[in-house]
C-alpha cells in the first residue's frame, strides 16, 4: 500500500476514533498522524492477540480501517489520559 492510501486509511481512521472517543479535534494533519500511528498499533495488537504474522496493509479495505480504528481509538484513550484530559463527551455531563 503505497503512502497515499496510508494517509488515506490514517485519515479515516483517526476521524472516526476521535467521533467515538469524544476526544477533541486535532486537524487535518494530527487526525492523519493518530491515524497512522494508530494503524501501526492496532497491527502490533492484532498480531500479539492472534499470532500470526499478518500484513495488514496490503491493501485498503475495510479490514484495514478498522485495525487502524482500535489502534487509533486506543492511541487517543491513552494520550488523553496522559495529558488528563477528559472527552467531550464527560465535559459535557457535568
Amino acid at each position: 500500500m503505497g503512502i497515499l492510501a496510508w494517509c488515506v486509511c490514517g485519515l479515516v481512521a483517526g476521524a472516526l476514533a476521535q467521533r467515538a472517543v469524544g476526544a477533541p479535534r486535532r486537524g487535518c494533519l494530527g487526525t492523519v498522524a493518530i491515524g497512522v500511528l494508530g494503524a501501526l498499533l492496532g497491527g502490533l495488537i492484532t498480531r500479539l492477540a492472534t499470532g500470526d504474522p499478518i500484513s495488514t496493509f496490503d491493501e485498503l479495505d475495510l479490514g484495514s480501517i478498522f485495525v487502524a480504528f482500535i489502534g487509533a481509538s486506543a492511541l487517543l484513550l491513552v494520550l488523553d489520559a496522559a495529558s488528563g484530559r477528559r472527552g467531550r463527551r464527560a465535559q459535557r455531563r457535568r
